[in-house]
């Protein structure tokens, strides 16, 4: 049996609701998600065992009925937003394993006809069998980003890596997207992130991933082979530790 190519054992994988659709779009694009299955197949035959965690932002954000409808309770939007990121799970398990990917979905919240109930444990053994897994439903409680929950099933799973997938090639002073000046950062610690303010994941993700010492890595998911490269060490956009 060859050596693994991979650098690191296991990771997260933190996908926003933005890669199941095309640009500008809403709703679910199998397009968009057998693209993105065939970039995670090719991490996964590196050797790294790869859980994903999943938003829900193409089809619902909970945030989006804050300042628009007072009639649906906050906790309620944030629930509904839950269910969104299990339509997306269950469109990705379809997408990998129509490229011969061996996956399980797993739900915080309990929806036991369609998959497994998240446990730590049975968790862990899916990954030593080499099966990617799919997190879906956040942390199961409402008032909590997808990006918290990535960050918390991190240090739940001891990944040695925590990897943030976004449309552009990494960190930046400003929005590159408005300003086509803006600088990309290679490196990063999380203290500078957090005192200035820039956009990589919440601030209580952040907090997270100082706390436990748990690196960061975003990175461009439209670029083929960015997820590979990723797995195997290279630089493929902004790394965040913990300042030494």
């Amino acid at each position: 049996m060859s050596e693994p190519l991979a650098k690191y054992r296991r990771i997260i994988l933190k996908l926003s609701g933005e890669s199941f659709t095309t640009r500008g779009e809403r709703g679910v694009s199998m397009e968009e998600v057998i693209h993105m299955a065939k970039q995670i197949k090719l991490a996964s035959e590196t050797g790294c065992q790869v859980a994903v965690v999943i938003g829900g932002g193409n089809i619902l954000r909970g945030s989006q009925f804050k300042a628009t409808n007072a009639i649906v309770h906050e906790a309620t939007a944030h629930y509904m937003g839950m269910l969104a990121t299990v339509i997306n799970g269950l469109a990705l398990q379809d997408g990998l394993e129509s490229v011969g990917c061996d996956t399980r979905l797993m739900s915080a919240i309990r929806m036991d006809g369609i998959c497994e109930p998240y446990i730590r444990r049975r968790a862990d053994r899916h990954l030593e069998k080499n099966r990617i897994i799919i997190l879906a439903a956040g942390t199961g409680g409402p008032f909590v980003t997808t990006d918290t929950a990535a960050a918390l099933r991190a240090m739940e799973l001891e990944v040695d890596i925590l990897l943030k997938a976004t449309r552009v090639d990494g960190v930046y002073d400003e929005d590159p997207e408005k300003n086509p000046d803006a600088v990309l950062f290679r490196s990063l610690d999380y203290n500078t992130v957090l005192e200035k303010g820039l956009r990589v994941m919440d601030s209580t993700a952040i907090s997270h991933c100082m706390e436990h010492d748990m690196p960061l890595m975003v990175f461009n998911f439209k670029k083929d082979g960015n997820i590979q490269k990723a797995v195997m060490g290279e630089k493929v956009g902004t790394v965040i530790t913990k300042p030494e």
